[in-house]
Parts: C-alpha cells; sequence; structure tokens
C-alpha cells in the first residue's frame, strides 16, 4: 500500500473474509471451554449453588479494566506484526496457559484465580479482533464481515461445548474422585488450547494490516480528541455512592460480591477526580484522559447499543451461570455436583450450548441478507424477542430433548447479539479510534457479567429460594426489553 491508496477499503473476498475471523474461533473455543465448563469445575471443587456468582466475578472485573485500555493501546500501536495483531498473539498465548492449567486446579481458590487470568487473556485478544474487521472492511461488508466473525464464534462455542460429551461417548471417563475435575472436561481444555494457539497464528500469518497512513484516508474528519472534565459534583457522587454501598454491604447483611461494585462505582469515581487533577496541572495527553473523553464522547448511536447490550449481556450471563445447576435439577433430578445424574446433565448443558451456537453459525449467514429487506433495528429487536420466549420455556420444560427447541430461541438471540450491534457501531466510529470504543462498548459486556454475578444470588434467594430456575424469567424480561430499545436504532443511524 502507498500514499495513493484510495479512500475506501478493498472488498475481501471469501477467503479474506475467513483469515481476518480464522483467531477468533480458537477464540471462541476458550471463551466457550470456560462458560460451560466454569460452574462444573467450581462445584466439583466444593463450591455451592449460592457461591458460583462470586466466583465468576474475578474475570469481568478484569475485563472492565483491561478491554478499553488494550483498545486505546491497540490504536496507537504500529509495529511488524501491525497494531491489532500483537494483541492477538499476547491473548493467545496467556490463554493457552490458562487453558491447560484450569482443571489441575489442587483448590477452590486456583481454580477462580486461573478464572481471572484466562477471562483477562480472552480480554487481550477478542478486543482487538473486534476492531480489526472494522479496520480490514468496506461499509458495503460489514454486516458481513461480522457475521463471518458470528459463525466462527458458533463454530467454536460448538466444538467446545460439546467436547467433553464426545470425549465421554469415546470412553474418556465423566466422572472423578471428589475434588477432582472429571477427564473428558481436562482433556476437552487441553485440545482447545492447541486449537487456540493454531487459529490466532493463522490470522496473524495470513493477514495484514492497512498502516496508519491509509487508516488516516479512511477516516472522517477528525474530532476534538479531549474534552473538559465533568463537573466535579459527578465525580464526587460515584465516589460517594460507592462508599455509602461498601459501608451497607456488612451494616445491612448484604452478598459479599456487592463489594466489587461498590469497589467500582468509587474507583470510577476516584478516577474521575485524579484525571480532573491531572489536566488542572496541564498533564492533558494521558491514557486516563483520553478514555475518560472518548467515554464521554461516544455518539448517540453507540450509548443506545450500549444499552441494549447491557440488558442482552445479563440474560446471556444468567444463562451461562444457572443452566447446568438448573437443568441437573429439573431435567436430572439432582442437585449433588457429585453424583452420575449431576455430571450427565453437565454433558447435557455442553450440548444444549453447542445447539445454540451450531444454530448461531448458521443463522449469521441469514442475518445480511435479511437486514437488506427490513433493517437491522427490526432484524435485532426480532431476534432478542426470540431470545426471550426460549428464555420463558426452559424452567417450564422438564423433558431434557425438549430443551433443544428453546435452543433455536437462543441461537437467534446470540448470532444477533454477535452481529448486528458491532456492524452498526463499526459504521458510527472514526477509523482511528475504532480500538478504544470497541473497548469501552464491551464495557457494556462486562458490567452486566458483574451485575449479574453480584446481584443474582441475593435476588433468587429472596424471590424464589426453592425454585432458582426463575431466574429465566429475569432473563426473558431483560432480552425483550432490548429488543423495545432496538426499534429506536433506525432514527439514530446516520
Amino acid at each position: 500500500m502507498n500514499d495513493a491508496a484510495p479512500a475506501r477499503r478493498a472488498r475481501l473476498g471469501f477467503w479474506g473474509l475467513w483469515n481476518l475471523s480464522f483467531g477468533f474461533f480458537g477464540v471462541q473455543v476458550g471463551f466457550a471451554l470456560q462458560n460451560a465448563n466454569v460452574s462444573r469445575i467450581f462445584q466439583t471443587l466444593g463450591a455451592s449453588i449460592d457461591e458460583l456468582p462470586i466466583l465468576w466475578i474475578a474475570g469481568p472485573a478484569t475485563g472492565l479494566i483491561v478491554q478499553p485500555i488494550i483498545g486505546h493501546l491497540s490504536d496507537r500501536t504500529w509495529g511488524r506484526l501491525g497494531r491489532r495483531r500483537p494483541y492477538f498473539l499476547l491473548g493467545a498465548c496467556l490463554c493457552t496457559l490458562a487453558l491447560i492449567c484450569f482443571p489441575n486446579a489442587p483448590a477452590l481458590w486456583v481454580a477462580a484465580a486461573l478464572m481471572w487470568m484466562l477471562d483477562a487473556s480472552i480480554n487481550i485478544s477478542m478486543e482487538p479482533f473486534r476492531a480489526f474487521v472494522g479496520d480490514m472492511v468496506d461499509a458495503s461488508q460489514r454486516t458481513a464481515g461480522y457475521a463471518f466473525q458470528t459463525v466462527f464464534i458458533g463454530a467454536g462455542a460448538v466444538a467446545a461445548s460439546a467436547a467433553p460429551a464426545l470425549l465421554a461417548q469415546l470412553g474418556v471417563a465423566n466422572t472423578a474422585p471428589p475434588g477432582h475435575v472429571p477427564p473428558s472436561v481436562a482433556w476437552a481444555f487441553y485440545m482447545g488450547a492447541a486449537v487456540l494457539l493454531v487459529t490466532v497464528l493463522w490470522t496473524v500469518v495470513t493477514t495484514r494490516e492497512y498502516p496508519p497512513e491509509d487508516i488516516a484516508r479512511f477516516d472522517a474528519p477528525p474530532t476534538a480528541d479531549l474534552v473538559a472534565p465533568g463537573p466535579l459534583a459527578i465525580d464526587l457522587l460515584w465516589l460517594v455512592g460507592g462508599a455509602i454501598m461498601l459501608i451497607a454491604i456488612p451494616v445491612l447483611g448484604l452478598d459479599k460480591p456487592l463489594y466489587v461494585l461498590g469497589a467500582g462505582l468509587a474507583g470510577f469515581g476516584l478516577a474521575r477526580l485524579a484525571n480532573r487533577l491531572s489536566v488542572q496541572a496541564g498533564k492533558r495527553d494521558t491514557m486516563l484522559n483520553h478514555l475518560l473523553s472518548d467515554l464521554k464522547a461516544m455518539p448517540p448511536i453507540m450509548r443506545r447499543l450500549a444499552q441494549i447490550q447491557f440488558l442482552s449481556w445479563s440474560a446471556l450471563f444468567i444463562l451461562w451461570i444457572y443452566a447446568t445447576p438448573v437443568v441437573a435439577h429439573l431435567q436430572f433430578g439432582t442437585l449433588d455436583p457429585m453424583s452420575r445424574a449431576y455430571q450427565d446433565g453437565a454433558d447435557w448443558v455442553g450440548l444444549l450450548f453447542a445447539a445454540y451456537n451450531g444454530i448461531a453459525a448458521l443463522y449469521a449467514f441469514l442475518i445480511p441478507l435479511i437486514v437488506k429487506r427490513i433493517g437491522a433495528a427490526a432484524m435485532h429487536c426480532v431476534n432478542l424477542l426470540a431470545g426471550a420466549a426460549a428464555y420463558l420455556a426452559i424452567p417450564l420444560l422438564h423433558d431434557a430433548q425438549a430443551l433443544l427447541v428453546a435452543m433455536l430461541g437462543v441461537g437467534m438471540a446470540w448470532a444477533s447479539i454477535l452481529t448486528i450491534p458491532y456492524a452498526l457501531l463499526a459504521g458510527a466510529l472514526p477509523a482511528r479510534k475504532l480500538g478504544v470504543y470497541m473497548g469501552i462498548f464491551n464495557i457494556f459486556i462486562v458490567v452486566p457479567q458483574l451485575v449479574v454475578s453480584s446481584c443474582m444470588g441475593s435476588i433468587a434467594r429472596a424471590l424464589f429460594p426453592d425454585a432458582s430456575q426463575l431466574v429465566f424469567v429475569i432473563g426473558a424480561t431483560l432480552l425483550a426489553g432490548g429488543a423495545v430499545l432496538s426499534l429506536t436504532l433506525r432514527r439514530l443511524q446516520r
């Protein structure tokens, strides 16, 4: 590429789109192994169902910090591997190590620490992959580019979710002595580690990124990078609100996971105050000031999409955290994580997750075609409503096979959540800030996990102590709320 490069990106063929996102197949293998098996591993190591949300919390707390920082850094990186690919590779190496170690955790606290490492390393790779498609595809191919990524996400999740059950069918034991992870799960993690590393290396080797001067040609006219800090009262409100929550938790006997939310609120207030002092001292060109300025300057469509993502991903985390214990209870008749019936139920959840991811992978091919006819906003609304209907069906279906029907709606919602918001977002953001804004956008994936992990255990005990499956009614309500908000996207598109 040279100074005569056109102001439009080159259109990519099938294999060009394939190479861009093939590494995401491996990243999703790691993500799906985590989602489908972490609750199982935690309970195998002695955790109760009420303790699952707090044990899930370390990963998203790290992602909340990691994603915008990685996005900011990748926007400003340029070297022999480009600006996004170094982060793919770093995250893949760390994730490979975490996947190998996870099933060998000797104690619950070690497993929680390894989940933190696994989630952080997945975030290091995943965030730049989202920006990478926006960097490399023309506007006419955005929906197709992100749909292609969804295909690999679905395919990777199918392979990873089904792996323990398939290994069990091949004769690898799916039970183990108390305190040990079944060999079928351990070998699934080892195989996933190898797949992740190989596929990310494929994308690193087979793609070339546009250099900074070409990215500048693709960009919209530059806007001011930095904005003045907001009112001091707002900074103090965040800080005081978090401090009040931290004090109220022991006084009112609230659940300990809420400490993370309180610390997060207070920490954000402290970050705003620190930035204010730095700007007043004349130090404006700092990472913190850039991140807070970009957060404040989000385009209107990004704000709306962030609200929709918050609701959608809150529902997804309810599924991932509670599916194994709920299915083991309702469909397999056990609450004992040491029993064979529980392990069979956990294997079935892996197959259910494989089913909805497979549906998402196939459905993703149709999304660009349907979007051309009815528009992205209407398409997203329909898909989220399908997901809401599936969530309502889960506590009503007592036959394990019947749950496969519900996975059709979950798969439609999952494909849409992974495709449409990113395609709309990529068209609304300046190319030179695509990484940081994708990182900020992914905060609204991480924050729901923090909220669900912190609050859902208390909500479930308070509202339905003997019927934890009713958390899926809450999930259905959240998806329906996202569907309603999706109808407002059309007027915000530019």
